[in-house]
């Protein structure tokens, strides 16, 4: 959940996305300083980790191709192409999907390499993918990649009944953003297509040290 500012500038951010990457297109590097390749843009990835059915991959459908997955197929792994502008910088993401179930935890780590920014998942629906979120991917993604910043999304915000007991609340999504040291926490609805820029624009400023979208014309979680 981001509360907005009704009088945003324009101009000021903006997305273009494309269709899933190739499965060669494994090596995506993130530098600190520099213009990146691609024509002056910036490369950075961005890594989706998360319990299995949480919605990542609907999330990043939605986003990137603007359209919301009526059938659920689980992921092992895949690749989104994204381009984005933010204050003024353009960037080429790629946004990697993975895998939550268990399965995969020999090879989900392949995925991390190189990451720019991660964004841990959990379903505003399902206490056990939020209490997964300190007791699993947290100690899984510091393990591998102990300075990445994380960004942490409460997913399917939309299912939210206000007053229900069974659904993660708002405050309890900020104390988890505090207890993991997360740069910000973003509340979306993928069906509703609901605050999904705002999730990849702080990924992009956690990576690049940049303020808080908040700082500036909004409320950020």
């Amino acid at each position: 959940m981001v509360i907005r500012n009704p009088q945003i500038p324009r101009g000021r951010s903006q997305n273009h996305c494309e269709e899933p990457l190739s499965e060669d297109m494994t090596n995506t590097s993130h530098s600190n300083g520099g213009t990146g390749g691609g024509g002056g843009m910036r490369p950075l990835k961005i890594t989706t980790v998360g319990d299995g059915m949480v919605g990542k991959t609907c999330m990043l459908i939605t986003y990137t191709r603007n359209e919301f997955p009526t059938e659920y197929v689980p992921t092992v792994f895949d690749n989104h192409a994204c381009t984005i502008v933010i204050d003024g910088t353009d960037y080429s993401l790629t946004l990697w999907d993975t895998a939550g179930q268990e399965d995969y935890e020999r090879l989900r780590p392949l995925s991390y390499p190189n990451t720019a920014c991660f964004l841990i998942c959990y379903s505003i629906s399902s206490r056990t993918s939020y209490d997964n979120v300190l007791s699993k991917w947290w100690p899984e993604v510091r393990s591998h990649m102990p300075n990445a910043p994380i960004v942490l999304v409460g997913t399917k915000s939309d299912l939210r009944v206000p007053g229900s007991e069974k659904f993660v609340t708002t405050a309890e999504g900020k104390k988890m953003k505090h207890k993991i040291k997360a740069y910000a926490l973003v509340e979306c609805s993928a069906k509703r297509k609901e605050n999904l820029h705002e999730v990849f624009e702080e990924a992009v400023r956690a990576a690049e040290k940049r303020p808080h979208v908040g700082q500036r014309s909004c409320t950020i979680l």
